[in-house]
């Protein structure tokens, strides 16, 4: 329950600084403001401050600004208004001012991050040791879309696509441009260079660990289990295990094979402690009576804080940007030609699982996450589909050119089919989202 309420307080967040744009530049342009919302449906909070009604409703999955003279209605387009009212009147304005409101909330999302994120590096950003490194694979995943490629441990990659790599977060964002095609991997191998091809049914777009590359990782401990075998064993954090059953260990990936291969018979660990060798003798847990057996390790995860100093958080924060509305830009170009599948969009369900997840993390991880949405808000609002702003902003430039606006049955026309598309799309979102808790 603390991670739903988390997840709507950072929607909430975002909902409210979109709706900001709208509202602060509807005031600079002169129009009055009938209304300010968070959420949609019943009213739970109401408040008059002045000529506009502040509310919170029921259904925290969106808000809005209502102007006087934009829409229908009886405060719309067709009201009747006095002469000092039309001068405040939405519709009444010039289609540059219109086009400036409408405009405003996505671009408020879409300016945030480069508020937030600087923070973010100035706070400092925790980062997994590896990400920065050369991307040499430690272990292949068995019957993963890499093993399928051929790859083997070791393998160092050196291009995707013909587009040089320098490190593990090279190869993840090169994934997004290639999403949809095949992959085509240089690989340095044993003093050579081969090339690997993934077929361009692949889960690329979960970055390498979803191909079935993982880095290397050393077999050391990096917590223990209360009350299982290894704690009972007397195994500390810390330990560089070595061998176990007398089987040689080389990285964290070869554990679990080789526990399973001995079963619940008792095994001898050979670890390194402080420079010195140790052997210790326990016996396999099983998890159920189905499941595996376990000793109750984690292994260590090495990570490294980055911090940087006011212009320094201004430069990553505003590069951050640019990367983030770039990659999704591009993960909505590919999805609409088809190269990306649908399953890959997330509803309500999966923002609000992600930015509570995040609020039980740290400060750094909040600003992060909530700097990643509101990208996705901005540019999904941004789309010229009807009843969304960028439908708005698609009236606005047609009547630039057509020197009139749309009439009001054919801009009603048009919100109900976009009205249709965004239902549906929510209702694909929403199942998405399902499918993924199911699964």
């Amino acid at each position: 329950m603390t991670t739903v309420i988390a997840g709507i307080l950072m929607l909430g967040i975002l909902v409210f600084v979109h709706e900001l744009g709208h509202f602060w530049i509807a005031k600079l342009c002169g129009v009055k403001v009938l209304k300010f919302s968070l959420g949609f449906g019943p009213k739970l909070i109401s408040r008059q401050w002045g000529e506009t009604e502040y509310l919170i409703c029921a259904i925290p999955l969106g808000g809005y600004v209502q102007m006087l003279g934009e829409g229908g209605g009886e405060h719309g387009e067709d009201a009747e208004l006095t002469a000092e009212e039309k001068q405040r009147s939405f519709a009444d304005k010039p289609v540059s001012r219109r086009l400036a409101i409408v405009s405003a909330g996505p671009i408020m999302n879409l300016l945030l991050p480069l508020i937030i994120l600087p923070i973010t590096f100035m706070v400092g950003v925790q980062m997994p040791a590896y990400i920065d490194q050369q991307p040499c694979i430690g272990y292949v995943v068995p019957e993963s879309n890499a093993a399928g490629g051929g790859f083997v441990a070791g393998d160092c990659i050196i291009s995707v696509n013909q587009q040089p790599v320098n490190n593990w977060n090279d190869t993840n964002k090169s994934f997004v441009n290639a999403a949809g095609d095949p992959l085509v991997f240089i690989v340095a191998r044993d003093g050579e260079q081969l090339r690997l091809e993934i077929p361009s049914e692949n889960n690329s777009l979960g970055g390498m660990q979803s191909l079935g590359l993982l880095p290397l990782q050393k077999a050391q401990i990096g917590g223990l289990a209360d009350n299982m075998p290894a704690q009972k064993a007397g195994l500390t954090e810390g330990d560089l295990i070595l061998e176990i059953g007398g089987q040689q260990v080389v990285s964290w990936y070869d554990l679990r094979s080789i526990i399973q291969s001995i079963g619940g018979k008792p095994m001898k660990v050979l670890v390194e402690r402080a420079g010195e060798l140790l052997t210790v003798e326990l016996v396999p847990q099983r998890h159920n009576d189905e499941g595996d057996y376990l000793i109750g390790i984690a292994p260590l995860q090495v990570s490294e804080t980055k911090r940087f100093g006011l212009f320094g958080a201004i430069r990553e924060g505003a590069e951050r940007t640019w990367e983030l509305i770039d990659l999704t830009v591009v993960f909505v170009q590919k999805l609409f030609s088809g190269s990306v599948s649908a399953k890959n969009i997330g509803g309500p369900i999966t923002v609000v699982q992600i930015a509570g997840q995040a609020v039980q993390t740290n400060l750094s991880a909040i600003l992060s996450v909530l700097a990643f949405i509101s990208i996705q808000l901005g540019i999904l609002n941004l789309l010229p589909i009807p009843i969304l702003d960028g439908g708005h902003i698609l009236f606005y430039l047609i009547e630039l050119v057509i020197r009139r606006p749309l009439s009001m049955r054919a801009r009603e026309v048009a919100q109900q089919v976009g009205m249709a598309m965004l239902l549906l799309l929510m209702v694909l979102a929403f199942y998405n989202d399902i499918m993924r808790l199911w699964g």
